[in-house]
């Protein structure tokens, strides 16, 4: 009997299956999904709205990375999530 791994959304602060959640990872200065899982330091998030607009506004990402330079684009993040860039 296998579980699977647990993580804590950078947003919420709810934990959650791995396969729940999306994984953010700094590329230079940006904060970019990690769709290879390629290794390294990661964040964890729900691919929710309000998950990533209460990361952002709680400067998040920049912790979770440890890289306090990492600037998170709300606007693209949010087009890559859910598919729609605006904000409902």
């Amino acid at each position: 009997m296998t579980s699977a791994p647990i993580r804590t959304c950078v947003g919420c602060g709810g934990k959650a299956a791995q396969a729940g959640l999306v994984r953010l990872v700094a590329a230079g200065s940006r904060v970019v999904i990690d769709r290879a899982r390629s290794g390294g330091r990661g964040a964890w998030l729900h691919p929710t709205v309000p998950c990533l607009e209460r990361a952002v506004k709680r400067r998040a990402f920049g912790r979770a990375l440890r890289s306090e330079g990492v600037q998170a684009d709300a606007i693209a993040l949010r087009g890559e999530l859910t598919g729609n860039p605006r904000k409902d």
